[in-house]
């Protein structure tokens, strides 16, 4: 049964790496339901900075550009505050966040990709568990006064699934940098819990897909090189399963967490529930681009084989009912990017709303 609903409207949440592909999304719904949002990001990972320095190097670099900017427009017309700030700098993130006195601190900021992890090690570690030490270290600091600190994890830390489905109480077994990197994250998370008492949601999810994600995940990569008359890479048989969820699943999800008190301290899966695979998503984009063309690669033996997570233990707790199965949450991704696909939309970078050593008011 659902817990007691604590109100969004005025709380403060502050998402540490909340420029990127599920921050932005996050911050933007939370606003629109009243939570005051800020949003603390250095725009190098994986975001601006890294994109701008790539962007001559890729056929879609220019694309990606645009997503980014999309997602800065997208927040200042929300009037989300921005924070260009380096979350690895202990000290300016603390003095930032006394000012900020978050009531909730999201904690997204990571390295959001396997391969790029594994050969990588340390700069995953330094944005990845460096920041989260950091987040962590600030958010039960005297002065700041958070009381509830969201960690997004990952379904790698399951490693091979050992079942049809995994929940949150199967062994973690997790294999490569990445995933290893999050399940010492959770670690790290419960640790604070025991011994300051910082009350903690972990979140676990899979395989996700939307609008401006510029990560080139699986369901990305397709589309892109769909449109650009590309042939579709699949890894192995094609027949992996996953558990795709679209990015407004997860960002229900996470909104339904931060607000029922049965989400503290408790990990949980939150994905679609269903796995496919990926031969599945790869015809399911054949009937909007009947011209793909698909080729077989081997098999990454880093990739764990994954399926279903199980989702009962957030629907139990807090309600959780995502709404968009792959037939309905990958198609309205895939009209989204035909229609933009072309688009360029500038942002001006004086529009982004910089809040630097100043409070909410």
């Amino acid at each position: 049964m659902p817990g007691k609903l604590i109100p969004l409207a005025g709380r403060r949440v502050v998402l540490v790496g909340g420029a990127g592909f599920i921050g932005h999304h996050l911050a933007l719904r939370l606003k629109s339901l009243g939570a005051e949002v800020a949003v603390i990001d250095s725009l190098a990972v994986n975001n601006y900075y890294a994109l701008e320095r790539q962007r001559y190097q890729s056929p879609i670099g220019e694309v990606h550009i645009e997503f980014v900017k999309q997602r800065l427009q997208l927040l200042h017309q929300a009037r989300v505050p921005f924070i260009e700030q380096d979350a690895r700098d202990y000290h300016a993130l603390s003095e930032t966040m006394r000012e900020l006195k978050p009531d909730v601190i999201v904690q997204l900021a990571a390295v959001a990709h396997a391969n790029r992890s594994n050969k990588d090690p340390y700069s995953t570690f330094d944005h990845s568990l460096r920041t989260l030490e950091n987040a962590l270290d600030v958010a039960r600091a005297d002065g700041v006064g958070v009381q509830h600190f969201v960690f997004f994890s990952s379904s790698m830390v399951y490693g091979n699934f050992a079942t049809g489905a995994v929940s949150e109480d199967c062994p973690c077994e997790p294999i490569g940098i990445y995933g290893a990197l999050k399940f010492a994250g959770e670690k790290l998370v419960i640790a604070y819990n025991q011994v300051f008492d910082l009350s903690y949601t972990i979140i676990r999810p899979s395989a996700l897909y939307g609008e401006r994600c510029v990560s080139r995940r699986v369901g990305q990569a397709i589309i892109e090189n769909a449109l650009m008359g590309k042939q579709v890479t699949v890894m192995g048989d094609g027949e992996d399963r996953l558990d795709f969820t679209y990015v407004h699943d997860l960002v229900s999800g996470v909104i339904n967490a931060i607000e029922n008190e049965n989400a503290r301290n408790e990990i949980f899966n939150l994905t679609y529930g269903n796995s496919r695979s990926i031969l599945q998503m790869v015809e399911l984009l054949r009937t909007h681009l009947p011209e793909v063309e698909v080729v077989h690669k081997e098999r990454d033996n880093l990739m764990p084989e994954r399926g279903t997570l199980s989702i009962a233990k957030a629907k139990r707790l807090f309600g959780y009912q995502p709404q968009f199965p792959l037939e309905r949450g990958f198609v309205e991704y895939i009209n989204w990017y035909k229609s933009t696909w072309q688009a360029n939309q500038d942002v001006d970078a004086g529009d982004v709303i910089y809040l630097r050593r100043r409070s909410w008011a």
